[in-house]
């Protein structure tokens, strides 16, 4: 088979003298008296068009060859784009079903709350213990509906943070690209947002109850402070799982984020005793009130203990924030995993220690 260049150069020799095989017919011819010319003389002539015509061929084809490869390189890019816009797509349908689901499942459960608080106005028992302690207890004969509603949507928080430690596991031990790795690391974040806000909310029902921590594993009140864990404890925790990983700057920077965690925590401990000493001489004082009058200055210092409460969570908040800007998106993946499972294997201490039997012998 001729090349294309052979089939290029034939076509202009065709083009410029006319096909070789009707020169063949026509023979030798004279034009004016002139010498005949034959096909042998063309054919001399042939060599120069002919180099000419194969570099414009070659030229051509190259220019040809170029745009292939441009426009081939265009269409899959565009593919590429299409291809991921179709998966980010499909990553939103789910989120957004997953979604909807939980509000589903959240106002079937709030519905089911309602109906459990109506029963225990008339029994007069208070629902205490987060889900943990299925023991009522007694508490002025009436329901706090706002403790009710957090007790019943920490529940819900401890599932799904379950699932994210799960989740968060998976991805690293799957190798997961950053991108998609972020998504889970600001969900977790968030996660533990909603809870801080939660506890505000709770804060506000009944300050005393949130600060016992009567709504978490028995472990887990062990190591209580103001409410939940202390921001450098959570350092403590999470330094040793990344101590291998980090860089010299991450670590001057988490050594002076917990310096600062340590002066917050100073500040916020010693106002808290001022606070407890000046309400147990309220108490032991009468100064409370009777019935259901509580003075001026009470209601001031249990809002004061409430603002307490508020500014801990703050900086337990603030606390993770800085660590996740400190850290890079595997390195925050993998703090958040060693945090929640710290806190899961407190909730699994509690449990080996309450199903423990002592042998009588």
């Amino acid at each position: 088979m001729n090349s294309p260049t052979t089939h290029f150069v034939t076509s202009r020799r065709m083009g410029i003298y006319e096909p070789m095989h009707q020169i063949s017919m026509w023979g030798d011819f004279e034009i004016n008296g002139c010498q005949k010319t034959s096909a042998t003389m063309i054919a001399e002539v042939d060599p120069k068009l002919d180099s000419q015509s194969e570099d414009t061929s070659h030229e051509t084809q190259g220019q040809l060859y170029k745009f292939d490869q441009e426009k081939s390189k265009h269409s899959d890019k565009k593919l590429r784009r299409l291809a991921q816009n179709r998966e980010a797509a499909r990553k939103s349908r789910l989120r957004k079903k997953a979604h909807v689901q939980q509000l589903e499942a959240s106002r079937l459960k709030l519905i089911q709350l309602e109906q459990e608080l109506e029963r225990a106005r008339h029994q007069g028992l208070y629902l205490g213990g987060g889900g943990l302690d299925t023991s009522p207890i007694e508490y002025s004969g009436s329901v706090n509906s706002g403790i009710a509603v957090f007790e019943m949507a920490y529940g819900q928080w401890v599932e799904k943070h379950k699932r994210q430690i799960s989740d968060l596991r998976t991805a690293l031990t799957s190798h997961m690209l950053d991108n998609d790795l972020r998504i889970l690391v600001e969900g977790s974040m968030n996660h533990y947002g909603d809870l801080f806000r939660m506890k505000a909310t709770a804060a506000k029902a009944d300050v005393f109850y949130l600060m016992s921590g009567i709504w978490k594993t028995s472990a887990e009140r062990f190591f209580l402070w103001i409410g939940g864990f202390r921001p450098s404890e959570l350092l403590k925790v999470l330094v040793p799982q990344l101590d291998l990983i980090l860089t010299e700057e991450q670590v001057f920077d988490i050594y002076n984020l917990k310096q600062s965690c340590q002066q917050a925590e100073d500040a916020l401990s010693q106002g808290m005793e001022k606070l407890r000493q000046i309400l147990a001489e309220a108490v032991a004082s009468g100064q409370l009130g009777e019935g259901s009058y509580i003075p001026q200055m009470t209601m001031e210092k249990l809002e004061a203990l409430v603002r307490f409460v508020n500014q801990a969570d703050h900086l337990r908040q603030e606390t993770l924030q800085q660590m996740y800007r400190i850290l890079r998106t595997r390195q925050a993946a993998q703090g958040l995993l060693a945090l929640g499972e710290y806190i899961q294997r407190l909730r699994d201490l509690s449990s080996l220690w309450s199903n423990h039997q002592p042998d009588p012998s």
